[in-house]
């Protein structure tokens, strides 16, 4: 199976190592669900919650053309739910401007567009650079930043990250779900 593209397996243990021993400001972050952020409504949140399931980490936007995806993205959230899977959505206004709202704009939007019913959290930044994201630190240790919204991480139950896929990369693509089904049948 094809988990990164260009990237090898020897990549990705040399950058998952890195990431376990590089200092954070709570210490080195070995796992995605070590770490904390808040709910769209502006509550803590603390990944470790997910923590022995597999989420699929997106970069959304409300005003991007990659925006329909979140129908198939909800359709992903509600299939496989049931197995210890979630779809985690994390705004960010980096790519284009095309997420400019509020929270609430947002979570509205979300819900009366496409029914979202998987977290959505605080709007942050991806992109490197002093304000970037905790989240999206971690996640760029795969070898992998977003390049525009809608690119997706697949983090197994350990909180490692199993795979990368590119905005183009539609929820139903092959690819995407076999990279979802082979995480969720790891012990």
């Amino acid at each position: 199976m094809k988990l990164f593209k260009g990237v090898g397996l020897a990549c990705l243990v040399s950058a998952m190592t890195a990431a376990a021993q590089s200092p954070s400001p709570r210490g080195p972050v070995a796992s995605f669900y070590d770490l904390k952020t808040s709910y769209l409504d502006g509550t803590p949140a603390d990944l470790g919650v997910f923590r022995g399931k597999v989420t699929l980490v997106v970069n959304v936007a409300s005003q991007c053309g990659f925006t329909p995806q979140y129908e198939g993205l909800e359709n992903l959230h509600r299939e496989f739910s049931g197995r210890g899977f979630a779809v985690l959505g994390f705004p960010s206004n980096d790519f284009g401007e095309q997420e400019p709202g509020t929270a609430k704009e947002i979570a509205t939007f979300c819900k009366l567009t496409y029914d979202v019913t998987f977290p959505m959290f605080s709007k942050l930044v991806t992109v490197p650079g002093p304000g970037q994201s905790p989240i999206y630190r971690f996640l760029g240790t795969s070898g992998h930043l977003p390049a525009w919204n809608f690119s997706k991480y697949v983090v197994g139950k350990d909180g490692r990250i199993a795979a990368f896929f590119p905005s183009e990369v539609t929820p139903d693509a092959p690819e995407l779900r076999r990279a979802i089904t082979v995480a969720l049948a790891a012990k």
